[in-house]
């Protein structure tokens, strides 16, 4: 019988090593490359990746769909609503069933219980696409776009303006990894919670213009995520002040960009002048999801393989 060899989930960005990162990283560009000169590179024949949607998606959804096609392989797309899931079916029996019928998955849903709950049960790597407390993929993705465009992120301060959500708890663990800095300022009543941080890498501010002093890449996102549009009203109203805009970017050091996982809100996260402007990367950021999950999946399926 082949060798089993131990499964490997990517639930949260401390999930890899540093070692890991850059190993994945420099995949993906190897990856990137070959896709932009149309080279055929289809490791993934005869592997299905089966995505799991419990929340709504655009750029999720194309790059993991899109990015298993490229490798070669399948992906199928479930919805919870059309699916047993959506009728009560255990995720501990999903996460079973499932990873029979597939080689990777990938779970984008609420809390980070139900996909920890998953992946206990799966045979399987599983992803995650997003929860409630952590968007790794993303993360990864952004740090990969900061690398194209500036190098290192060692030693670099990053500046997360807006509410306390899964982008900055994974952006925290990464500075953990990677070893930079975050200067994190949130509205009053939409502080960290402390329990979801395991580094002190990191500096609260009052003021969100004072968190963009110096940082080489601020950072954002839209004031009312997924799951809490009934607090939408009270949020716009905490939030004023927060906006990103080219008074906080010019306290930023010179050659600071700007990123922003989107979807983008203009006029409240961030002036139109910032997002469209020459220190947004927001479209390289976003294709980059595309290219460092390939890489990922690759890594999780096959481990490390030669430069090829």
């Amino acid at each position: 019988m082949p060798i089993q060899k131990p499964i490997k989930h990517y639930l949260q960005f401390s999930d890899l090593t540093l070692e890991e990162y850059e190993y994945v990283i420099e995949r993906a560009h190897i990856i990137k490359r070959k896709f932009k000169n149309y080279e055929i590179y289809h490791p993934m024949i005869d592997r299905t990746l089966v995505m799991v949607f419990d929340k709504n998606s655009t750029r999720t959804r194309l790059s993991f769909e899109a990015g298993m096609h490229q490798l070669g392989g399948a992906a199928i797309y479930l919805n919870t609503r059309d699916s047993q899931l959506g009728r009560g079916e255990p995720v501990e029996d999903a996460g079973q069933v499932m990873s029979r019928m597939c080689d990777i998955i990938m779970v984008r849903t609420y809390g980070q219980d139900i996909i920890e709950r998953f992946a206990a049960n799966s045979r399987v790597p599983v992803i995650n696409g997003l929860t409630n407390e952590h968007h790794p993929c993303q993360v990864a993705a952004d740090i990969f776009t900061y690398i194209e465009h500036r190098g290192s992120i060692t030693g670099k301060t990053v500046a997360w303006v807006g509410d306390a959500n899964n982008m900055l708890y994974s952006w925290l663990q990464a500075a953990e990894v990677f070893g930079f800095h975050v200067n994190v300022s949130t509205p009053h009543g939409y502080e960290m919670d402390m329990s979801l941080v395991s580094t002190d890498r990191f500096t609260v501010f009052s003021n969100p213009s004072d968190a963009c002093e110096g940082a080489h890449l601020v950072n954002t996102d839209v004031w009312t995520s997924m799951g809490y549009e009934e607090e939408n009203a009270a949020r716009l109203k905490a939030f004023d002040g927060w906006i990103v805009d080219s008074a906080k970017m010019a306290r930023a050091a010179p050659d600071a960009l700007f990123m922003h996982c989107l979807p983008a809100h203009r006029g409240e996260e961030v002036s139109a002048d910032v997002i469209d402007g020459p220190q947004s990367v927001v479209w390289d950021e976003a294709e980059n999801r595309l290219h460092i999950q390939k890489a990922l999946i690759e890594y999780l399926l096959l481990g490390r393989i030669e430069n090829k």
